[in-house]
């Protein structure tokens, strides 16, 4: 599913997920995005488990609360650390797609490594594509994983 950009062109998915992001370093900040989402929690909002199906339909008002109370205590307790830095939306004024990083499978999350992370969750106002399938590991992390199921000791 593609969407107007603000300049009227269609944007997918894809794009929307590789385009520009801001990081929510501080609590509070997480606290306002969280606000603005259940604001806007109209049954336009698709919640996506990356490594699952994506969803086919948009989530109601009462399961993006649930997903929004569960996915902050879950960061609140699991990220140990006094500030938030794992969730990244596009805009933080009118968000459109969130990403969501698991503090328990980081990595380099900013891309610095070389690997890309993908992000535990996302929420998102337009339909999710399967994001595994579509970013699949790099060429050298295929071979490497060819080479151990290969090699012998």
């Amino acid at each position: 599913m593609a969407m107007a950009g603000g300049n009227g062109i269609e944007t997918s998915f894809l794009e929307q997920f590789n385009g520009g992001f801001a990081g929510i370093l501080h609590w509070h900040q997480l606290d306002a995005l969280w606000a603005l989402l259940r604001r806007d929690g109209d049954g336009s909002w698709y919640l996506y488990a990356v490594g699952e199906e994506p969803p086919v339909s948009a989530a109601t008002a009462e399961q993006l609360d649930r997903f929004v109370g569960e996915v902050d205590e879950l960061l609140r307790r699991e990220h140990h650390h006094d500030y938030c830095g794992v969730v990244y939306v596009d805009s933080r004024d009118a968000p459109r797609l969130v990403k969501i990083f698991d503090p328990n499978h980081l990595g380099s999350s900013c891309g610095s490594s070389g690997v890309r992370v993908l992000p535990g969750w996302v929420v998102s106002r337009t339909a999710p594509v399967d994001l595994q399938a579509a970013m699949p590991p790099t060429r050298s992390r295929q071979r490497w994983w060819r080479q151990i199921l290969t090699s012998h000791p």
